[in-house]
């Protein structure tokens, strides 16, 4: 099948409809030479491609992993970085479940194409442009209901976790979403982009400007050396968290000597001990708070 632009071309940044909804394989537009990334298994796990209800009733596809295992678990939605829906948010989606979770990692740009298969960056932020803040946010209630819809889902226990473009979005579900009860932030903008810059051309609050309004108990993992985000604006975070008039116990990690990226597996930017002692503390943080 060939999906159509309203003209009635070709659009080859449409996704055909396959055996799977997703791209097969890692971004190639990051995927690094010497990468080794982390694989992890699916045995003994559910893995299945579900559609959610996005926002304006759109019909959202859905990766899901869960543990095979009867009973109702605590669930973690996924939230990708600019790249979408590739092999490394799927294996992260894994692990999750072979910690005991459901976890659910929405395709937030499918309305526009699939970034993950492309190697231009002009045309994957493009497509990433396209997923505006109110969308971004219905589409993650959407995800939010499909979760607390399942049975074999714990319908007080669920969790945000997100990468880079995710990262901003975790902190933003944390203040908008109810049924959230705690999030973690990897290298997730924090501030509106200075004027000019790829993002700042949309109207929207940004984490420093809702940290006030903060539920969910947030741990942000940061990196020391992000061209991307300056320590600054972590720093504003942190003091708006701390003076909250509500505050959450939120707290930001910042990792010396690595940069943005740094769990990315199969990016030059990973940072093995950095990922490790990140991904300890994800869990720990969601079982601290009651996710699990």
């Amino acid at each position: 099948m060939r999906l159509l632009t309203p003209e009635g071309n070709f659009d080859p940044t449409r996704r055909s409809i396959a055996a799977s909804l997703f791209f097969a394989g890692y971004a190639p537009a990051a995927l690094s030479s010497c990468a080794s990334p982390v694989t992890t298994p699916s045995e003994e796990l559910i893995v299945e491609d579900v559609h959610v209800p996005g926002a304006g009733g759109y019909r959202l596809p859905a990766y899901v992993a869960r543990p095979s295992a009867r009973g109702r678990k605590g669930a973690i939605v996924v939230v990708n970085e600019i790249f979408g829906i590739h092999d490394y948010i799927k294996d992260v989606c894994r692990r999750f479940a072979r910690e005991g979770y459901v976890a659910i990692a929405p395709d937030y740009f499918d309305r526009a194409g699939d970034p993950a298969p492309l190697t231009d960056f002009a045309q994957i932020r493009e497509i990433v442009a396209t997923a505006n803040h109110e969308q971004v946010m219905g589409d993650t209630r959407g995800a939010v209901a499909w979760l607390t819809a399942q049975s074999f889902v714990k319908n007080d226990a669920i969790g945000i976790t997100g990468f880079c473009w995710g990262g901003t979005v975790v902190w933003m579900a944390a203040a908008q979403i109810p049924q959230i009860r705690a999030g973690v932030a990897w290298y997730g903008r924090l501030a509106r982009p200075q004027p000019g810059s790829w993002g700042a051309e949309e109207e929207r609050p940004w984490p420093y400007d809702i940290a006030a309004t903060i539920h969910a108990p947030v741990l942000g993992l940061y990196a020391e050396n992000d061209r991307g985000i300056p320590l600054e604006s972590v720093e504003n975070m942190r003091a708006a968290l701390s003076a909250a008039d509500n505050p959450t116990n939120s707290q930001i990690i910042v990792y010396p000597g690595v940069g943005h990226g740094f769990h990315a597996d199969y990016r030059e930017s990973y940072n093995a001990e950095a990922a490790a002692d990140g991904w300890a503390r994800a869990l720990a943080w969601f079982r601290q708070h009651g996710v699990a």
